[in-house]
C-alpha cells in the first residue's frame, strides 16, 4: 500500500476519497467537493495496490473486473471520475504535469494498422453479439458522438440530431454517389439516401456490422441504392461525389494519416465534399491509456490536431470547416453508461460478470476523458476545390432544419 498511498497523497486535493487496504485499515486522500462526489474503494492484497500504483489506468481496470477492487461507496464512475478529476487537462492544475504525462511516445509502436491488423482490431471491438449494442444504443446503433442540441435531449433525439448535421455539411444532391468509409450497422448511409435520394456504398472490416446493414437495406427497399461491402478503405477505387467518415479515424493509426488522406482525395470528384468526424485532443499528441489500447481498442488512438491537419495539407485538400464538439461525447456515453448499468443481468448473461465490469471501466474511463480530459469530438469538412461549396455555413442550418423536420 505503501506506493499507492504515495501516489494519492500528491495526486488527491478534491474530493473525498477513502482507500481500504486487505487488513481493513483506511487512507483518507482529498477533501469533500460539491464537484466531485465521494467513493470508497477496498483492495484485497498488497499487490493490487501496488498494481494501481504502478500503472494506474491498468491496475485499476484489472483489478475492478477481477474483484481484487471493491467498490464500497459510489459506483466505478465515482472513483474514475474523482481521480481524473484531479489530473485534469487544465493550465493551473500542477498535478497532472506533476505525474500525468509518464508515456508520450508509449503508443507509437501498437498504431501499424496495416490491413490484417486492421481487420483483426475492428473485429476485437465490433464483432461482440449484436444483442449487447442493443442493450445500451439507440435504435439506430449509432456507436459514436451523438450531438445534443439540448442536453436535456434523448439518446435517440441527439443521435438523429447528428445525422442531421452530418447530412447538411455534405451539400448532397440526387443521383450523387456518396462513401461511408466505417459505415458500422448502416444508420448514416441508410439516412443519407433516405434524404437526398444519394446512391451510397458504405464499407466496414466488421463481418457482424456487414450482416446486419445489409439486411437493413433490404428490409427497408433500398438495396438497390445503399450497398454494403467488407473492404478496407485502401483498396477502394472509382470516384465518389461525397465521402464520410465517423468514428472510424481513431483505429487507421497515426503512421496511416497520409495513406487515408491521400486515399479520400483520389477517391473525391473534383468538385466533391468530404467529412471526418473523430475523437481528438485539445491537449495536444498523447498516446492510448493501456487500459483501452489492450481490452477495448487495440490499434485505436485519439489524436490531435495538430497530428491531422498537416496531413490533410500534404493531400491537397482544402479544409472548408472545423467544427469542435466538446462535452457531446461525454453526454452520449454518460448515457450508454446508464443503460449497461440498468441491464446489468442481460449483459451478465450475455457474457459473464467480469465482462460487464470491463464494459463498465472502458464507459467510465471514456466519460472521464472528455469531461476531464483533453478529449473532445471534431467534424473537419474537406474539399478539393474551394469553389465546391457556397461562400457561407448559412446552407448547414437551412438544410439541417430541413431534415429534422423530415
Amino acid at each position: 500500500m505503501f506506493l499507492l498511498d504515495r501516489l494519492f497523497k500528491h495526486m488527491i486535493r478534491e474530493g473525498d476519497l477513502c482507500v481500504i487496504d486487505h487488513k481493513g485499515r483506511e487512507y483518507r486522500y482529498g477533501a469533500p467537493s460539491d464537484r466531485v462526489p465521494p467513493a470508497t474503494f477496498r483492495v484485497t492484497d498488497a499487490a493490487t495496490a501496488n498494481a494501481i500504483a504502478r500503472n494506474l489506468a491498468l491496475g485499476a481496470g484489472e483489478a475492478y473486473i477481477d474483484g481484487r477492487m471493491i467498490l464500497e461507496r459510489g459506483d466505478i464512475n465515482d472513483v474514475v471520475n474523482l481521480v481524473t478529476w484531479n489530473v485534469r487537462w487544465e493550465k493551473d492544475n500542477p498535478v497532472r504535469f506533476a505525474l500525468w504525462r509518464q508515456a508520450a511516445l508509449a503508443g507509437w509502436l501498437g498504431q501499424f494498422n496495416q490491413a490484417a491488423k486492421s481487420k483483426r482490431n475492428v473485429a476485437h471491438h465490433y464483432d461482440l453479439s449484436d444483442r449487447l449494442y442493443d442493450l445500451f444504443l439507440d435504435a439506430d446503433r449509432q456507436y459514436s458522438c451523438a450531438y445534443f442540441t439540448d442536453p436535456g435531449n434523448s439518446l435517440e433525439q441527439a443521435q438523429a440530431d447528428k445525422l442531421a448535421h452530418i447530412a447538411a455539411k455534405l451539400d448532397l444532391r440526387p443521383g450523387q454517389k456518396v462513401l461511408d468509409i466505417g459505415c458500422g450497422w448502416g444508420g448514416l448511409a441508410l439516412y443519407l439516401n433516405r434524404v437526398s435520394g444519394a446512391d451510397v456504398t458504405g464499407v466496414t472490416l466488421s463481418e457482424e456490422q456487414l450482416k446486419v446493414a445489409r439486411q437493413r437495406a433490404v428490409d427497408t427497399g433500398v438495396s438497390d441504392h445503399v450497398h454494403f461491402e467488407l473492404i478496407d478503405y485502401r483498396a477502394l477505387t472509382g470516384r465518389f461525389d461525397r465521402i464520410v467518415s465517423v468514428g472510424m479515424f481513431e483505429h487507421v493509426g497515426l503512421p496511416q494519416y497520409r495513406v487515408f488522406f491521400d486515399k479520400v482525395h483520389s477517391l473525391l470528384a473534383d468538385d466533391g465534399v468530404a467529412l471526418l468526424h473523430t475523437i481528438a485532443r485539445a491537449d495536444g499528441p498523447g498516446a492510448t491509456d493501456p487500459f483501452t489500447a489492450k481490452y477495448i481498442f487495440p490499434g485505436g488512438y485519439a489524436p490531435a490536431l495538430s497530428q491531422i491537419v498537416p496531413r490533410i495539407e500534404k493531400s491537397w485538400l482544402w479544409i472548408t470547416d472545423i467544427e469542435v464538439l466538446r462535452l457531446h461525447y461525454a453526454l452520449t456515453i454518460e448515457e450508454w453508461y446508464r443503460r449497461c448499468v440498468a441491464k446489468r443481468s442481460e449483459i451478465v448473461a450475455l457474457y459473464d460478470e467480469k465482462f460487464y465490469r470491463m464494459w463498465l471501466f472502458y464507459l467510465a474511463a471514456a466519460t472521464a476523458a472528455f469531461r476531464n480530459d483533453g478529449h473532445m469530438n471534431v467534424q473537419i469538412q474537406m474539399t478539393r476545390q474551394r469553389t465546391a461549396l457556397p461562400l457561407t455555413r448559412d446552407y448547414i442550418a437551412e438544410t439541417e432544419a430541413r431534415y429534422r423536420a423530415l
